[in-house]
Protein backbone atom coordinates (compact mmCIF):
# COMPACT_ATOMS: atom_id res chain seq x y z
CA UNK A 1 0.00 0.00 0.00
CA UNK A 2 1.12 3.25 -1.06
CA UNK A 3 2.08 5.91 1.89
CA UNK A 4 0.42 9.24 2.19
CA UNK A 5 1.39 12.33 0.03
CA UNK A 6 2.79 14.92 2.76
CA UNK A 7 3.06 17.75 0.18
CA UNK A 8 -0.14 18.55 -1.14
CA UNK A 9 -1.19 20.47 -4.27
CA UNK A 10 -2.10 24.62 -4.01
CA UNK A 11 -3.79 26.78 -6.57
CA UNK A 12 -1.54 29.82 -5.91
CA UNK A 13 -3.19 32.17 -9.02
CA UNK A 14 -6.24 32.00 -11.44
CA UNK A 15 -6.70 34.15 -14.59
CA UNK A 16 -8.84 34.39 -17.37
CA UNK A 17 -6.67 31.68 -19.35
CA UNK A 18 -6.29 29.06 -16.66
CA UNK A 19 -4.45 29.07 -13.16
CA UNK A 20 -1.22 27.61 -11.38
CA UNK A 21 -0.94 24.87 -8.90
CA UNK A 22 2.12 24.43 -7.05
CA UNK A 23 3.12 21.40 -5.82
CA UNK A 24 6.41 21.39 -3.30
CA UNK A 25 8.41 23.77 -4.99
CA UNK A 26 7.15 23.36 -8.41
CA UNK A 27 4.51 25.81 -9.72
CA UNK A 28 2.70 24.32 -13.03
CA UNK A 29 0.63 26.24 -15.12
CA UNK A 30 -3.06 25.06 -16.12
CA UNK A 31 -3.87 26.96 -19.35
CA UNK A 32 -7.98 26.54 -19.71
CA UNK A 33 -6.64 25.82 -24.10
CA UNK A 34 -5.00 22.57 -22.58
CA UNK A 35 -7.33 21.78 -20.13
CA UNK A 36 -10.88 22.88 -20.93
CA UNK A 37 -12.91 21.41 -18.24
CA UNK A 38 -12.26 23.76 -16.00
CA UNK A 39 -12.49 27.18 -18.10
CA UNK A 40 -16.15 27.15 -16.72
CA UNK A 41 -15.86 26.16 -13.24
CA UNK A 42 -16.27 28.14 -10.10
CA UNK A 43 -13.19 29.33 -8.29
CA UNK A 44 -14.18 27.26 -5.49
CA UNK A 45 -14.20 23.92 -7.67
CA UNK A 46 -10.91 25.05 -8.80
CA UNK A 47 -9.08 25.72 -5.29
CA UNK A 48 -10.50 21.82 -4.03
CA UNK A 49 -7.45 20.29 -5.65
CA UNK A 50 -6.21 16.88 -3.85
CA UNK A 51 -3.25 15.05 -4.21
CA UNK A 52 -4.06 11.61 -3.42
CA UNK A 53 -0.65 10.27 -4.62
CA UNK A 54 2.46 11.96 -5.61
CA UNK A 55 1.87 12.07 -9.55
CA UNK A 56 -2.12 12.48 -9.23
CA UNK A 57 -4.62 15.24 -8.86
CA UNK A 58 -7.61 15.21 -8.14
CA UNK A 59 -10.84 18.01 -8.19
CA UNK A 60 -13.71 16.20 -6.57
CA UNK A 61 -16.43 18.87 -6.95
CA UNK A 62 -15.00 18.14 -11.12
CA UNK A 63 -14.72 14.62 -10.54
CA UNK A 64 -11.11 15.51 -12.62
CA UNK A 65 -8.12 13.07 -12.49
CA UNK A 66 -4.86 14.64 -13.63
CA UNK A 67 -1.85 13.33 -13.50
CA UNK A 68 1.09 15.72 -12.90
CA UNK A 69 2.96 14.48 -15.87
CA UNK A 70 0.41 15.98 -17.85
CA UNK A 71 0.81 19.08 -16.70
CA UNK A 72 4.28 19.31 -16.95
CA UNK A 73 4.09 18.21 -20.51
CA UNK A 74 0.40 18.51 -22.20
CA UNK A 75 1.34 17.29 -25.31
CA UNK A 76 2.17 14.02 -24.33
CA UNK A 77 -1.56 13.92 -23.55
CA UNK A 78 -3.91 14.97 -26.53
CA UNK A 79 -6.91 15.39 -25.95
CA UNK A 80 -9.18 12.55 -27.40
CA UNK A 81 -12.93 11.50 -26.16
CA UNK A 82 -14.95 8.44 -27.46
CA UNK A 83 -16.61 10.81 -30.59
CA UNK A 84 -12.96 11.24 -31.69
CA UNK A 85 -12.15 7.70 -32.72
Amino acid sequence: MPGVVTSGAEVTHISAHGFWVLLGNEELAVPYSEFPWFKKATVEQILAVERPAENHLYWPYLDIDLSVESLRDPGAFPLVSGTDV
